[in-house]
């Protein structure tokens, strides 16, 4: 064998994470004062959302779970924030909800690493994939793309 077997193992584990589903989030934003904008807002302010997660980027397309949690903005540009959300789903084959935490850029794909799950999602690892799609105006779409595994322990 060329590989060590702890290399050889990721390799698996890498080649079994698979994009299960790919939605929209759709942020209806609020008229802000100073300093807030479509793509920044001021160090340490603080929101929480509950938006509904879309399978296009059609505020009227089919609703299939719904994004749930709060930001923290952390950077005195205010472009980045940190991150804590629960994506709950409801698709044709998978019922649950999965939570994420980490670190968000407003105006570039950002990575968050699951840190749980319930029903078909207990146990599930790996991360998913926020990306701004438009950010103009007082309405906001993000997509969202999980990235999920289910280890061997949690069939």
């Amino acid at each position: 064998m060329a590989f060590p077997m702890h290399n050889y193992v990721l390799a698996i584990m890498v080649l079994a994470i698979i994009p299960i589903f790919e939605g929209y989030i759709i942020v209806n934003g609020v008229e802000g004062g100073a300093g807030i904008t479509e793509t920044t807002t001021p160090f340490g302010t603080l929101f929480v959302f509950q938006d509904p997660l879309t399978v296009t980027a059609n505020r009227s397309s089919k609703l299939v779970g719904i994004a749930e949690g709060t930001s923290i903005t952390s950077s005195v540009d205010g472009l980045r924030s940190i991150s804590i959300a629960k994506l709950t789903l409801r698709l044709k084959h998978h019922r649950g909800s999965v939570s994420i935490v980490g670190g968000t850029h407003n105006v570039k794909p950002s990575d968050h690493p699951v840190v749980g799950g319930t029903e078909d999602f207990l146990f599930v690892q790996g991360y998913v994939t926020s990306s701004p799609v438009n950010l103009k105006g007082i309405t906001v779409t993000y997509k969202i793309e999980f990235h999920l595994y289910w280890p061997p322990y949690a069939t």
